[in-house]
C-alpha cells in the first residue's frame, strides 16, 4: 500500500533516484516512461568517476523534461531532472539543493544514502525514493529514512535489474512499499504526478 501522505500531496513530490552499476539504462527507462507535464521534480544520484558524466545528456534525450547537472541552491521546481555532479554529494535542504564535497559516504561521493537521507529529512511525506540497478548497498539506509518519514519506498526487481545487489540490499533494510520492473515504477510515479496535475487544476 502505498504511504496515504504522499498519495494525499502529490503535486508537491520530489522523487528521489538511486542508482550504480547498470543504471544508465535502467534510469532511461524509468524517465523515458514518465509522460510531460507531470508536476514533480526528480533528482537522481548515479556513481559517476570523478572526471566527468554525459549523464545530463543522455537523459535529456530519453525524457520529457530538461535534464542538468544541479547547482549548489538552486530552488527544487517540478518538470526537472536535477542531477548530482561528479565528486559532489546532492544534498537537500528545505526546498533547494546543496552540493558538498564532504568525506564519502558508503564510499561515493556522490552517495545515494547522502541524497536520500536529507530529502527525507527536509521534506518528510513529500518524498518518494526509488532505488534501481547497483552493486554494493549504498542507498539502503537513506531509503529506510524515507519510509520512516512518511515517504513512497519503490524498488526495481533485482531479477529485472542489471545488477541485483543495490536493490536486494534496500529491500533488506528498507522494506518498501513496492519491489517492481521499472516501467512499474514509472508508473507509479507517473500517477501520482497526474492526480497532483488534477488536484492544481481544481485549484486554480
Amino acid at each position: 500500500m502505498h504511504a496515504v501522505a504522499a498519495e494525499d500531496r502529490p503535486w508537491k513530490l520530489v522523487v528521489v533516484v538511486g542508482a550504480s552499476a547498470g543504471g544508465i539504462e535502467a534510469l532511461q527507462r524509468f524517465v523515458g516512461a514518465l509522460p510531460p507535464n507531470l508536476p514533480l521534480a526528480l533528482l537522481i544520484v548515479l556513481h559517476v568517476p570523478a572526471s566527468g558524466s554525459s549523464l545530463p545528456q543522455i537523459l535529456a534525450r530519453a525524457a520529457a523534461y530538461p535534464a542538468a547537472h544541479a547547482v549548489d541552491g538552486e530552488t527544487i521546481e517540478p518538470g526537472r531532472i536535477m542531477i548530482a555532479p561528479p565528486d559532489q554529494h546532492l544534498v537537500v535542504e528545505g526546498r533547494v539543493v546543496r552540493l558538498s564535497h564532504t568525506q564519502r559516504e558508503d564510499g561515493y561521493r556522490p552517495a545515494i544514502d547522502t541524497l536520500f537521507r536529507s530529502a527525507a529529512e527536509a521534506l518528510g511525506p513529500d518524498v518518494v525514493g526509488v532505488i534501481l540497478s547497483g552493486a554494493l548497498s549504498d542507498g539502503a539506509q537513506g531509503l529506510a529514512a524515507i519510509k520512516r518519514h512518511g515517504g513512497l519506498t519503490l524498488v526495481q526487481d533485482p531479477d529485472e535489474a542489471r545488477y541485483g545487489s543495490m536493490p536486494q540490499a534496500a529491500i533488506h533494510a528498507a522494506e518498501p512499499h513496492h519491489v517492481l520492473p521499472v516501467a512499474e515504477i514509472a508508473a507509479i510515479v507517473a500517477g501520482l504526478g497526474a492526480r497532483g496535475a488534477a488536484a492544481e487544476a481544481s485549484q486554480s
